[in-house]
């Protein structure tokens, strides 16, 4: 799944490059996308009680962002598990690796305020499933 959107200047710091902590932000920009694509908007799943809190987050940065510029973001989920699911983020400036990063994410219902790792559900699951990149 591609997300694209231009680097804004509140992204940047003073010399017009971005700011780090913004790749972590459109990478949780670029997951709402991808439910979002697969017909499971994150806002739908709340008002169902889910919600998917990260449990681990990395980003290792090759080449600057710079502001104006328009980013590409390839997400790829790389598995799904009972609980949890991986999804790899990639980010383009044109041909330009910018920054390559992942997020480890839980299916977790709210129940009376309490949080609780829940089963994917299989309709999702499949969902998921079929952006698993496959690496050739």
């Amino acid at each position: 799944m591609e997300y694209s959107f231009k680097i804004q200047f509140g992204d940047t710091d003073p010399a017009g490059i971005v700011y780090y902590p913004n790749y972590y932000r459109w990478m949780d920009n670029a997951t709402h996308e991808l439910f979002n694509t697969i017909n499971y908007p994150t806002r739908s799943l709340k008002e169902k009680n889910i919600v998917t809190p990260l449990l681990e987050a990395n980003c290792v940065f090759k080449s600057p962002g710079y502001y104006h510029h328009t980013i590409t973001i390839q997400t790829d989920v790389e598995y799904v598990k009972s609980k949890v699911f991986k999804l790899r983020h990639t980010f383009y400036d044109n041909d330009t690796l910018l920054a390559e990063g992942y997020e480890v994410r839980a299916w977790v219902s709210i129940e009376n305020e309490q949080l609780k790792a829940t089963t994917i559900p299989d309709d999702i699951r499949t969902e998921l499933e079929k952006l698993i990149k496959v690496n050739v």
